[in-house]
């Protein structure tokens, strides 16, 4: 008796288990776009931050990109069947298996070039008293208006 294999899905699943993506990895991942009725490939290149559920069904990777200064990052079902290949560009060794700290230092290094091209962005800290002066402003001038608004109907109330 001959054994017969059903495909269950259109990707390459033991393909998909055997591809060796790790965190610090940077890749170029080709998914399928549906644009009017046609597809075409769109390639998002990116450092692997993560690698979730191993090799089961569920798993997932998540690849962060800066394109224009602009931030994206952008989570992959490993077995979809709208990814067409992953592609391995760079190999980097990272000694942990989630990268997540990348965000915070990526914006504190941008800020520090800021600081040293003679921009200064005041921190959140510094903002905070003078959002309290701007909220004591507006109460005053919402004071204002409303003894302003009761003058006026006590004027029309007495003719």
């Amino acid at each position: 008796m001959k054994a017969t294999q059903i495909k269950i899905s259109p990707v390459n699943i033991e393909h998909r288990k055997n591809m060796d993506l790790r965190a610090g990895d940077t890749v170029r991942v080709w998914s399928k776009v549906q644009e009017k009725g046609k597809t075409r490939l769109q390639a998002f290149e990116g450092l692997v931050l993560a690698r979730k559920h191993g090799s089961e069904a569920g798993a997932t990777f998540t690849v962060r990109k800066v394109s224009s200064g602009v931030v994206v990052e952008r989570i992959f079902p490993l077995y979809s069947p709208n990814i067409d290949k992953v592609e391995l560009v760079k190999r980097s060794k990272a000694r942990k298996s989630k990268l997540y700290y990348v965000r915070e230092k990526a914006a504190k290094e941008i800020r520090r070039k800021m600081k040293t091209a003679g921009v200064d962005i005041p921190d959140l800290a510094e903002k905070e008293p003078e959002i309290e002066e701007m909220k004591s402003e507006d109460e005053e001038e919402t004071a204002e208006v409303i003894a302003e608004t009761e003058e006026t109907n006590e004027a029309t109330e007495e003719k």
